[in-house]
């Protein structure tokens, strides 16, 4: 039965009596029995002359003040605004209910039990205390806080409290103890509604007054009353953190079993019906995953925003891990504060202030991009005015643009995207002629636990190759390389970078040097040492490798930085498959555009932030104006000044524009009538090319099967380091003639026929790119990365690739950096 009847104020419900006016302690000079009634107390005669009338009513105040001394006991919590206090509990026969007892326990300033109800459990020879006993032995067994009888009491005897549905309601009302939260009763619940088939009586339940109680529960010194922390029941995050003590991730031992006999074995739970790349808790004793939580812990920018939480996460914890749980397992609809609240289920007027709280820390999660990210759409705008700029141009419209105007756009900013191309995408382009999709730019996710692009594939039930480890040396000539000689020369590239790593940790000295030159200076040094040396395959597949490390680079390694040539290394990043986007990137992308006001053909020439609005002047003579602009262009495009800002940019930001390198790959496609590679490379999805001199390095040095399924025949390769300079003279044909002749020297026992249609780019010579991604250049550093996102004055901010520190080269970096600066505007 759900009880709508309300505690009328700060007297619990209590009979009225007049505020004492002396200091004393209830009870003062007078007998108390066990029951906490008051026995009838003497007042001492005095010796003096009969008084007056006047005298007589102060005296009678007096006793009456006196006697309600004896029937009534404030709560001793310091600074509790219950005077009359009432017990919730009502579990012994001699519960003091609203009158005396001994003693008041706090839970909260509308929650108390008595001294009674105390020993009723707690003693051994009460009738409750079996009850007691048994609750302790499952919250020893699976927690880690005291299991203390005030814990107890919050645990199982405080009422819950649910919030009325109806639109024009949303007042809250205390269940009957007998009743128990669920999520669906949370979902539904409306004033006098009929559970376990009893209906409160009255004819307009949601015009009842709401418990006084629940205004006290809204003010902002409220939580800081509680005596224990909430615990919630049945959270959607029991399943990810099974292997942690519930406990200490605001979940309730008493309904939370958790296996933590072994932390450091502790495995990624299996969740039916969970994308396995979606992993956003650590599990205990793990570290070094991109996009991932502690559970038991908030992060810096957590603290920052909640400081509140900082002496006892555990009610932050609680909120924070619900919503990202609920967030993972449907991540195809808004996340809204309804939907979570329904599932915090935990007992006394705590639940109020959860739930209370809970519009911060979802609004927070969704600005910072946690939730509510992907390409969703919305019809409401997922923030409150206050974080939704009024107007935001965005300036281009890659992988950062558009996830920055997808942000505000969702977060209920106005956006307008200016792209100088004639198309959107940036240096995310595919080509659909081969009969395959092929990407002209990217197409290869590194990573995908956690990776936005997975979570996005998810959202549009689109599926990745998973792309396999083999990956056979051919050398021209047609030999497969013996894989013993692969493995022994990639441990000595290793063993090389390794060195490099050591050298740049020497503290007594700081100078940088060109990578490539670094690399020739250890392995010379290492063969006059060991004395070995290498065979001229052994030397020829090392060349391999230092191809590969030039396609990750972007660059010739005589130009990149030796000490910070993987400045990224030192964060997280992301693990698990590297898979092939069989349908390309841009599926993603023109998701993300749906819905966005776009401009193309709007190269922009000129910002001018001089004043209180931003002006953009595109290169026709047309102009527009925000609160805010975002810059998205090509690292090249800054460096060669393409856009004039007014004020100048900072010497700060033009100097760390100058230290990155604008690197460059180039990549040839190719349809052939046949499968002629299937026999020999047996079903692996790439293959690599042995370079028969260190002059041919990087020239076609993997080939990539665009068709795993093997229904079309057609092949990508990656041409890098010096290879691209050779060939940006090259007409298209004459470059495919070379990568033919190449093919046929690697299946010399095959007929490789001509190819039927092809591709190469030119990225170098694209107006509005000229580079795929960037890269630190000797004598620079990684903080460059974040040198560039600087905003000027909080209103101009940059996004992209080249602005991401911790994910650089990456549609996953430009993607992210757009994100964080959308989540920036909208908290400035």
């Amino acid at each position: 039965m759900l009880s709508d009847a309300d505690y009328s104020g700060s007297c619990s419900g209590a009979r009225r009596a007049r505020k004492r006016s002396s200091g004393e302690s209830p009870g003062d000079g007078a007998s108390v029995r066990s029951s906490g009634r008051q026995s009838t107390a003497r007042v001492k005669r005095s010796s003096n002359p009969p008084p007056g009338p006047s005298k007589r009513k102060a005296t009678e105040a007096e006793e009456e003040d006196e006697q309600a001394e004896k029937k009534y006991r404030k709560c001793e919590k310091a600074g509790c605004s219950a005077m009359y206090p009432v017990c919730f509990a009502s579990a012994s026969d001699r519960c003091a209910k609203n009158g005396y007892t001994s003693r008041w326990y706090h839970l909260s300033c509308g929650e108390h039990f008595c001294n009674e109800c105390f020993d009723h459990y707690y003693r051994s020879h009460k009738d409750g205390y079996e009850t007691f006993a048994s609750w302790k032995k499952v919250w020893t067994s699976n927690g880690k806080s005291e299991p203390s009888l005030k814990a107890f009491m919050a645990d199982q005897q405080l009422p819950f409290w649910v919030q009325c549905t109806k639109p024009d309601c949303g007042k809250w009302r205390q269940l009957t103890k007998e009743i128990q939260l669920t999520a669906s009763l949370a979902a539904t619940y409306r004033c006098g509604m009929k559970v376990n088939n009893i209906k409160s009586e009255g004819p307009d339940h949601c015009s009842q007054p709401e418990d006084l109680r629940v205004a006290e529960v809204k003010e902002s010194w409220w939580h800081s009353m509680l005596i224990l922390p909430p615990l919630l029941k049945e959270s959607p995050a029991g399943a990810f953190l099974s292997a942690y003590y519930p406990d200490c991730v605001g979940m309730s031992p008493s309904g939370s079993p958790c296996n933590v006999s072994d932390p450091s074995r502790a495995a990624q739970p299996q969740i039916p019906g969970l994308c396995p790349y979606f992993q956003p808790f650590y599990q205990p004793n793990e570290c070094g995953k991109a996009l991932c939580v502690r559970p038991d812990m908030m992060e810096l920018d957590e603290l920052y925003e909640f400081p509140e939480f900082s002496r006892d996460p555990t009610m932050y914890l609680a909120l924070r891990n619900l919503i990202l749980a609920s967030w993972h397992k449907n991540c195809k609809e808004v996340l809204t504060a309804e939907k979570c609240a329904q599932n915090i289920i935990v007992r006394g007027l705590v639940r109020v202030c959860c739930v209370q709280e809970l519009d911060r820390v979802l609004h927070f999660m969704t600005r910072k991009g946690l939730i509510n990210t992907g390409v969703l759409a919305v019809k409401q705008p997922l923030l409150p005015e206050k974080h939704r700029p009024k107007k935001v141009i965005v300036i281009g419209a890659g992988a950062s643009g558009l996830a920055a105007a997808r942000q505000l756009q969702n977060f209920g900013t106005q956006v307008v995207v200016l792209e100088a191309r004639d198309r959107i995408g940036g240096r995310v382009w595919d080509e659909t002629s081969l009969g395959v999709t092929v990407g002209r730019g990217a197409q290869i996710v590194n990573g995908c636990v956690n990776n936005p692009v997975a979570l996005m594939c998810e959202q549009m039930g689109i599926k990745m190759h998973k792309l396999g480890e083999r990956c056979d040396l051919f050398q021209e000539g047609g030999r497969v390389t013996d894989p013993a000689i692969d493995k022994r020369m990639d441990f000595h590239f290793n063993a090389i970078l390794d060195v490099v790593s050591d050298w740049r940790n020497d503290k007594s000295q700081n100078q940088d040097a060109p990578l490539g030159e670094k690399v020739q200076e250890i392995k010379k040094d290492f063969l006059q040492e060991s004395g070995m040396h290498f065979s001229e395959l052994e030397e020829k597949v090392l060349q391999f490798h230092l191809s590969n490390l030039e396609f990750a680079c972007g660059s010739t390694l005589d130009q990149v930085s030796a000490r910070f040539w993987d400045h990224n290394e030192f964060f997280a990043q992301f693990s698990g498959d590297h898979t092939l986007l069989t349908k390309g990137y841009s599926v993603l992308l023109h998701k993300l555009a749906e819905g966005l006001d776009i401009r193309t053909n709007c190269p922009v020439n000129a910002i001018d932030y001089s004043g209180e609005a931003v002006k953009v002047t595109s290169s026709n003579g047309s102009q527009w104006t925000a609160q805010k602009v975002l810059v998205t262009v090509p690292l090249t495009l800054l460096q060669k000044n393409r856009i004039r800002f007014n004020p100048p940019l900072p010497d700060r930001k033009l100097k760390a524009i100058h230290s990155l390198g604008a690197g460059i790959i180039e990549k040839i496609a190719l349809q052939f009538p046949n499968r002629f590679w299937d026999s020999k490379i047996q079903g692996a999805d790439y293959f690599g090319h042995i370079p028969p001199s260190s002059e041919k390095r990087g020239m076609f040095s993997v080939f990539y099967d665009l068709d795993p399924q093997g229904k079309q025949a057609v092949l990508m390769s990656i041409i890098s380091g010096d290879a691209v300079s050779a060939v940006g003279d090259m007409e298209e044909k004459d470059v495919v003639d070379e990568c033919v002749k190449v093919l046929r020297e690697l299946f010399k026992e095959q007929d490789v026929p001509d190819p039927l249609s092809y591709f190469v780019t030119r990225w170098s010579k694209d107006e509005w790119s000229q580079m795929s991604y960037s890269f630190v250049k000797t004598g620079g550093s990684g903080e460059a990365y974040d040198v560039l996102a600087e905003d000027l004055q909080g209103k101009v901010f940059f996004a992209g690739e080249a602005t991401n520190r911790h994910f650089p080269q990456t549609v996953t970096g430009a993607y992210l950096s757009g994100v964080r600066e959308a989540s920036k505007m909208a908290a400035v």
